[in-house]
């Protein structure tokens, strides 16, 4: 693990650029917010291996330094702000919290310190699912829904289980209690145009598979087992009840299990390609 320091006297772990798989190509609707999978293609970035502590904040402001170096919470957008601009001006290179795929690379690589019940902010954009993500890590500054306009994408500690971490969101118009960040120096600039997962998916296939889906696994099992028990006239006298079941057990069967879906990256040539 290669390191060095930045402004300030803040230490950055170096990540070399390489690919980052996110999200899941299981087809049941119980994974539909972590799909589409997609890989991301990062450049090279440096990341803080914990958040921000008030020690390191009081450095960047010029304040006294307290005794104790516990990590910076009760955040808001403005202090946020104000630490990455203070760096920016010292370092010439942008500094902001990780994007999700930037956060997920370094700890893929090297592991990230985040404290039990602690929420890390991130500087993504909440989103339903990875459908417009952009595939080269970039953070996703675009909001689908006023409704979260104050909020950024965050992850989250367990209670009690250092190692489980799981995909949040947070309001960052307003100091929170255990809501911290940490920083990434972009050293490489990235193009102003980039590939993104496709926002949009075919819904008359998704509803012909669907449909076919249900067929097999719900309906024709239901008029099937009653048949092969030797009781052939309810399948004909009890046909609503049979075809109401079929719909039911293939519906909840969705639900859990479905084909794979397509996995977005990009090709040596630099185009969006899919596979499954």
């Amino acid at each position: 693990m290669e390191t060095h320091e930045g402004p300030f006297g803040i230490k950055f772990i170096k990540i070399p650029s390489g690919i980052c798989e996110i999200g899941t190509n299981k087809g049941g609707w119980i994974y539909a917010s972590e799909r589409p999978k997609y890989r991301a293609s990062l450049p090279a970035y440096s990341i803080m291996k914990a958040p921000i502590t008030l020690q390191q904040a009081a450095e960047i402001f010029d304040e006294k330094k307290p005794e104790g170096d516990f990590l910076l919470d009760n955040v808001d957008h403005t202090i946020i702000h104000e630490i990455c601009r203070i760096i920016s001006k010292e370092s010439d290179f942008e500094v902001r919290p990780p994007s999700h795929a930037e956060w997920q690379r370094a700890e893929e690589l090297y592991g990230l310190d985040l404290p039990c019940g602690f929420t890390e902010v991130l500087s993504d954009f909440p989103h339903a699912n990875y459908r417009g993500a952009p595939l080269d890590g970039r953070p996703r500054t675009s909001n689908e829904s006023g409704a979260f306009e104050h909020f950024k994408s965050a992850i989250a500690c367990h209670p009690k289980k250092n190692n489980l971490r799981i995909k949040s969101h947070v309001s960052v118009d307003r100091p929170q209690k255990e809501v911290v960040f940490r920083l990434v120096m972009v050293q490489e600039t990235r193009e102003e145009t980039c590939h993104y997962v496709p926002d949009g998916s075919d819904l008359r296939s998704s509803i012909i598979q669907e449909s076919i889906w249900i067929t097999l696994l719900g309906i024709i099992p239901s008029f099937t087992i009653p048949i092969i028990r030797g009781f052939s006239d309810y399948a004909v006298e009890g046909w609503v009840n049979l075809l109401f079941g079929g719909l039911c057990i293939g519906f909840v069967s969705g639900a859990f299990w479905r084909p794979k879906t397509k996995t977005y990256e990009l090709d040596s040539n630099g185009e969006l390609t899919s596979s499954r």
